[in-house]
């Protein structure tokens, strides 16, 4: 069993209590237009060029088959429509220019680089976060590993934006400690409008996983002009009112740092702000926590 993984960050400490490795899946059903992580939305591997970094080297011109890379007077010039992504120009660049962005993982891979630094786990109370993307994408693997971590003792959470079938929670729910649940808006048309998804099933399951008396925290990414008014503020308070295993709300402030990465990977960014000011996020917190009793605190 395989999964394409986009990343496997260590020492992690905002994704689950104490120090963590977060596992990062490619692939995910929602189509956020603010996205912080766009090369975790398609499921397939794809390929990062940064053109600042390029030195002309033309040593991915003479391993590329399918013609994607040119070199002439005028530079580097990169020809996706062609790219097949098999990731040897990125192999074969001095300057990280070109960088593939996925690869293939079998779960004792991904357990192996995670057990490196199980010292930490035990010191701080921390483990493994399955992240992404959408963990749920990819489900037999996340189901596999999550076993496999707990076999092993570790603590396992999973991100999720809850958009996959109750019948996969309902199976993997017993592998997983900690739920990093993504509340994207409390707008049932907004939802659908800026995630490309319908709300009602992330409710659903937000509400069987909390039924389950497993834990939960809230993640609210708050995006400019989208989901910050305060009807959504207090409305992400009500919801976290009406759950019973609510650990914390976190907010994400908005930051632009996916813009850059979707030009790397050749794409259009929908949407673009300027970061949130800490004062402008410190009012959203006392905003929320003014409405509940759990804790509300920045991610």
């Amino acid at each position: 069993m395989k999964a394409i993984i986009f990343d496997i960050q260590k020492f992690s400490v905002h994704d689950g209590p104490g120090i963590r490795t977060t596992v990062f899946f490619k692939g995910c059903p929602l189509s956020c237009t603010w996205c912080h992580n766009p090369e975790g939305r398609k499921a397939t591997s794809q390929l990062f060029y940064t053109a600042s970094k390029c030195v002309n080297c033309g040593r991915c011109a003479e391993i590329c088959s399918k013609l994607c890379h040119t070199i002439d007077e005028n530079g580097h010039k990169f020809e996706r429509k062609n790219c097949v992504v098999c990731g040897r120009c990125a192999e074969v660049c001095p300057a990280k220019s070109l960088e593939l962005c996925g690869k293939e993982y079998t779960v004792d891979e991904v357990l192996a680089e995670v057990q490196q630094d199980r010292a930490f786990y035990e010191t701080s109370g921390g483990g493994i976060t399955l992240s992404g993307g959408e963990p749920m994408a990819q489900f037999d693997f996340a189901l596999e590993l999550a076993k496999k971590s707990k076999e092993s003792g570790l603590h396992v959470a999973m991100e999720t934006c809850g958009f996959a079938p109750q019948k996969n929670f309902e199976i993997i729910l017993p592998y997983i400690d900690l739920f990093l649940y993504d509340i994207k808006s409390i707008d049932p048309e907004k939802h659908k409008q800026f995630t490309g998804q319908d709300l009602t099933l992330i409710h659903e399951n937000l509400r069987f996983i909390d039924s389950s008396d497993k834990k939960i925290q809230l993640r609210c990414p708050l995006i400019p002009g989208l989901n910050d008014s305060k009807k959504e503020l207090s409305g992400i308070a009500d919801l976290a009112n009406s759950l019973k295993n609510v650990q914390s709300i976190d907010i994400e402030p908005y930051h632009p740092l996916g813009v850059s990465k979707a030009e790397r990977l050749g794409e259009k960014y929908i949407y673009e702000a300027p970061f949130t000011s800490e004062e402008v996020w410190k009012q959203q917190i006392e905003y929320i926590a003014e409405r509940t009793e759990y804790i509300v605190k920045k991610q």
